[in-house]
Parts: structure tokens; sequence; C-alpha cells
């Protein structure tokens, strides 16, 4: 994966946790800064910092359609969505490097 590449992601806390959505240009440093703590707000608050899906986009604009479309997602569908690529969920993160 490109560092600047429009991207939707999903953290979790652990297997079935709390779900943060979230949208970036650049995956790699945003994750990153999620599980630094570089930057407050609900991901530090809930230690929310384990990348458990990702999806790449070609422009912001279709990322941020997804990421908003995402966010009205019932919880299970989520979960699915999540399952369907990370079982296990693994911490993504490390792949990315």
């Amino acid at each position: 994966m490109r560092s600047r590449q429009p991207c939707v992601y999903m953290l979790a806390t652990k297997r079935n946790g709390t779900l943060y959505v979230g949208v970036t240009s650049d995956l790699v440093q945003r994750i990153w800064q999620h599980q630094s703590g570089a930057i407050g707000g609900f991901t530090r608050l809930h230690a929310v910092h384990q990348l458990v899906w990702y999806e790449a986009h070609d422009t912001m604009e279709s990322a941020i359609r997804r990421e908003k479309l995402l966010k009205k997602w019932h919880r299970d569908w989520k979960l699915n969505l999540i399952e369907s690529s990370n079982p296990y969920w693994h911490d993504l993160f490390q792949t990315l490097l």
C-alpha cells in the first residue's frame, strides 16, 4: 500500500469490543497517531487502537462517502465486514509497514 492513499478504516479495542470508523489519506501515519495516543478524542479516551479492517479508495471523496455509509451501519453489519476479511481480529497495522 502506498503511504498517501485515501482509506476508510475500523479500529477496535478487542474482538467484538468498541469500534471506531475513520477516514484518512495516509493510513500508516493515522494509525500510528491513534496507537501512540498522539491525538486526543474518542480513540484515546476509550483505548481503541487495534486496526481490524481497512479499505483503499481511488479518491478521498469516495472514501468519505464510504465512511459516512459505514457510520450508519448496524453494529452487526460492521462485525460481519471485519470478520469476512479478518476472522481472528488481528491488528493489521504491521501488515502496512
